[in-house]
């Protein structure tokens, strides 16, 4: 079985009926660190105020607030569409919260047209990241959204 279809069939089971925030996007990034292979790093910002906030993650400390200004969570912010950056170094402003991050995608979580935050997973490899990646992880976000809106 395709390793996102599973862990979107388990995400859509495992959210249904939790009503906490916190939980929801805390095992969120449990399951996502143990499904996708040759990341480093997996965890949420959350807007803020027009700021991203670390929200749950998995890994290294991380930037604990982050300018819709400034790297790729923050173009992110700015453009609410998914960046897929296979080398980060080459990406104009990137903040290497963890300098041994080489790829990265971020994707925005828009709940009833408003910009709740993003989810952000790096990689120590180049070119980690692919189309593949992008739409299996925009379905956990579909899934996600729901758990979100259901918690409220």
């Amino acid at each position: 079985m395709n390793k996102y279809k599973e862990l979107n069939l388990i995400a859509k089971s495992f959210f249904n009926g939790i009503k906490e925030e916190i939980t929801i996007l805390s095992n969120a990034t449990a399951l996502i660190n143990d499904y996708i292979d040759d990341i480093s790093w997996v965890g949420f910002y959350l807007n803020k105020n027009n700021k991203l906030i670390l929200g749950p993650f998995q890994g290294k400390v991380a930037c604990m607030e982050i300018d819709f200004s400034k790297g790729v969570c923050g173009a992110c912010a700015r453009t609410q569409e998914v960046q897929l950056v296979p080398n980060v170094h080459e990406f104009e402003g990137h903040i290497a919260c963890d300098s041994r991050t080489n790829s990265e995608i971020v994707l925005p979580i828009i709940i009833d047209g408003n910009f709740y935050g993003e989810l952000d997973i790096d990689s120590m490899f180049f070119n980690r990241f692919n189309e593949e990646d992008k739409l299996g992880l925009e379905e956990f976000i579909t899934s996600l959204i729901k758990a979100l809106k259901s918690a409220r």
